[in-house]
């Protein structure tokens, strides 16, 4: 099932996401089957839980954008465990589409989470993968990238965003 994409402005994306407590579960699988389809369906690289309504600690990243099943990661309840270097790319989010700003992010990322099976692991990863990784972290975390771009700009996002809603073209 594709999800429609939360946007910008729903309360669930700027507050923190419940952690999961119960693994391999059908209902868990069936959700992180429907994020992928999701994610994919929106042209993503990675998704999470509360950008489609639901406030749990779950992420799934796919930097090949379903071209290679093998890059396919389901963080669950995912924490930072280690940030090193940096790099500013330009940054966009499925729930504020239309956007893209250059945000500083770390180049080399270590995350510490659990597979859908409930089984602990750590990933590091590196440019593209490291940004992902701190992105959906931050979704989970009640955070969206526009908090760490200048208040000038992020003002400015928000003002076009309430023009859009004004003319109905936000939903």
């Amino acid at each position: 099932m594709i999800y429609p994409i939360v946007k910008y402005g729903d309360p669930v994306l700027e507050t923190p996401a419940e952690p999961v407590t119960e693994f391999d579960t059908p209902e868990l699988n069936k959700l992180l089957e429907d994020m992928f389809e999701s994610m994919y369906a929106a042209k993503g690289v990675g998704l999470a839980a509360p950008q489609i309504g639901i406030s749990k600690r779950i992420a799934v990243i796919d930097t090949s954008v379903g071209e290679d099943p093998s890059k396919r990661l389901v963080l669950i309840n995912p924490e930072i465990v280690a940030c090193e270097g940096g790099q500013v790319e330009e940054e966009g989010c499925l729930s504020i589409p239309g956007f893209r700003e250059p945000v500083k992010r770390p180049k080399r990322v270590t995350v510490r989470a659990r597979n859908a099976k409930g089984e602990e692991f750590e990933m590091t990863g590196e440019d593209l993968l490291a940004r992902a990784f701190v992105h959906e972290t931050d979704h989970l975390n009640g955070k969206l990238y526009i908090n760490h771009i200048s208040v000038l700009k992020r003002d400015l996002i928000r003002r076009k965003i309430r023009k859009l809603i004004k003319a109905g073209e936000w939903t």
